[in-house]
């Protein structure tokens, strides 16, 4: 979620938007055209040709083969993505124990400057 309010390049999440809207169009109809083709050559192969029915079971290897292939593509292009924000856009802070030896004065600051941190960054 850090990812999505970062206020870095907006090409990024709006290609991510966008092959997610393509991925909830095209799932279920990939799924009902592939469907609809089984059916297809299956009655074919009972009533008529069956050069029609190895046509249609053709064009359904080939609709998801074409699917599974785009859904890879995207998936592992936005998980390069990611991996690449992820590896260029650290934050870390460093707490350190309190001690005994510092004034009571710079404990207060160090109290101050913990309840500063923004929510984008990580404790270690």
């Amino acid at each position: 979620l850090q990812w999505l309010r970062n206020p870095g390049p907006q090409h990024e999440k709006r290609t991510l938007f966008g092959d997610m809207v393509c991925f909830l169009f095209i799932t279920p109809l990939a799924t009902v055209s592939g469907w609809l083709c089984l059916r297809g050559a299956v009655d074919h192969l009972h009533f008529s040709s069956r050069l029609e029915a190895v046509g249609l079971i053709a064009l359904t290897v080939a609709l998801f083969t074409i699917y599974l292939f785009w859904t890879l593509v995207s998936f592992r292009y936005h998980c390069r993505l990611y991996n690449e924000w992820r590896r260029t856009n650290q934050r870390v802070i460093l707490l350190t124990p309190k001690s005994a030896r510092v004034p009571s004065n710079q404990q207060s600051l160090l109290g101050l400057q913990s309840l500063k941190r923004s929510s984008k960054e990580t404790i270690v």
